[in-house]
Formats: C-alpha cells, structure tokens, sequence
C-alpha cells in the first residue's frame, strides 16, 4: 500500500512507517489518518515481526501539528482532532508486537508524542526533543499528559510540559525520554540491527510482556497478577515454550515457531 505522507519498508521483519511530509514533518488531517492506516496493516502482516517509527525528511523527525490546520478550527473540529489522537494511542499501546522510535533531527509536538508510547527509543546525538504547547496556550493531545508521567515520573513530566523548552538527546536520555543516543549516520543502522534481534525471539513471549508491562500499571496490583498469571499459563501450553526448554537443556539455539 502507497501513502502520500509516509515512506514504509520491511527489512528482515522490522517494518519501518516514516514521516515525509517536507519540510518539516508537521501533521495534517490527511498524514494523521494515515498513521494508523500504515500500523494497523503492519500489525496484521505475519511476517512483520517488529515496528519502527521514524523520519524521511532531513533534519526534522517532526514539528508536531501543521498550525494551519489548528488556526481555524472550531472546538467540534478539536474534540475530533484530539479523538483520533487518542484511537492512535490506544493503537499503539494495545499493539502485539514491539514497537520502536528512531528519532532524528528536531522532533518535537504530535510527531514525538506518538514515539513516546513506543517501547524503545533510539535518538541521533544531534537530535532536539521538546514539548511546546504551552507556548501556544495548548496542551499535548496525543496523550501525553498521560504516558509522560509514567515514563519520566510526575514530577519531571510537569516541568518538562510547563517548560516548553527543547533538550538535547543527552539530556533526554538522561531523564528517561530516551533509550540510546547513537551517531546520526548510525541511526538507521542501529535501530535496524535491535529490531532484527527483537524480531528473531518468540512472538508470544514479546506479545505477552508487553501487554503486561504496557496495562498492568493502570490496574490494581492484584489484577496485574492476575493477569501475568494467564499470561504465564498461556505461554506454558505453547509450542515455543517447549522449543525453548529443549534447546536450553540440549545447550543449542531454539527453532522458534
């Protein structure tokens, strides 16, 4: 399938959705329509094993909201706007299969938010990471008022989005925003080469860690048990399972199904 405003490829299992929609990468109706499109028919194709969210466009991963398409809406028009965010969100959080963001050049608003519900973050060392809203009056509406806290802490999350201000891939690093900070010509590299060593482990093992890490903060604790209790039980009765015990006691690779 063709998009007008993303590039997509599958390389040895990891599929690839990147932004293009030069200049700067800045969101429309259109291209946030298309996100979704792109990741849910990843998220079906058995051979995609791992997803990555990335940029085609030099030197901008994005810069959020295309303003011109905010300037004359309507609060109906917001409230669609700010619901089809939130669908992409639940999207990516509910997706089976890891989920990856390689984040160059200034990535900052609706474009980053997105990555930020992603489960590994891989940054250019020249990358700038920010979200601005505030300086518009606004707030960050593809839920990270939700998913910052619980990566970086309440605390650092309300200064970062009451700050509005823009930090280096070190600093993000350092708090939490992201994972690794590579050589900008490595990036593509590197993020391949982690997706392909994702994409070589047992699908339902992966599946199944993420759901519980991605859910079970929202649940009681009991009920996060419990559900890494059926997640166990499930696992047991698979054919990977029993692949993975043999291989480990007769000291060779498993043949994963």
């Amino acid at each position: 399938m063709t998009y007008e405003f993303l590039t997509v490829r599958v390389e040895d299992r990891v599929a690839w959705i990147e932004y293009r929609r030069p200049p700067l990468n800045a969101i429309d109706w259109k291209m946030l329509r298309e996100i979704p499109t792109a990741l849910n028919a990843f998220l079906a194709d058995p051979d995609v094993r791992v997803v990555v969210f990335a940029s085609a466009v030099e030197k901008y991963f994005s810069t959020g909201a295309d303003l011109r398409v905010f300037q004359d809406m309507r609060q109906q028009d917001m409230r669609e706007w700010v619901q089809t965010c939130h669908a992409l969100v639940r999207q990516i959080r509910q997706a089976p299969k890891p989920l990856l963001g390689a984040i160059h050049g200034t990535a900052v608003g609706g474009g980053l938010e997105i990555v930020l519900n992603c489960d590994i973050r891989f940054a250019a060392a020249d990358a700038r990471l920010g979200q601005p809203e505030i300086n518009i009056g606004f707030i960050p509406p593809v839920g990270t008022t939700q998913s910052l806290p619980r990566l970086l802490g309440r605390s650092r999350a309300v200064r970062f989005l009451y700050e509005g201000t823009l930090v280096s891939a070190q600093e993000a690093q350092s708090i939490g925003l992201v994972d690794f900070v590579v050589q900008p010509e490595r990036l593509r590299e590197e993020v391949q080469a982690y997706g392909a060593a994702l994409a070589r482990k047992p699908a339902e093992a992966l599946a199944a860690i993420r759901r519980c890490v991605t859910t079970g903060p929202d649940m009681s604790f009991e009920d996060a048990l419990a559900m890494e209790l059926e997640a166990a039980v499930h696992l047991s009765g698979t054919p990977d399972f029993s692949e993975g015990i043999r291989a480990f006691r007769e000291k060779r690779p498993p043949k994963w199904k």
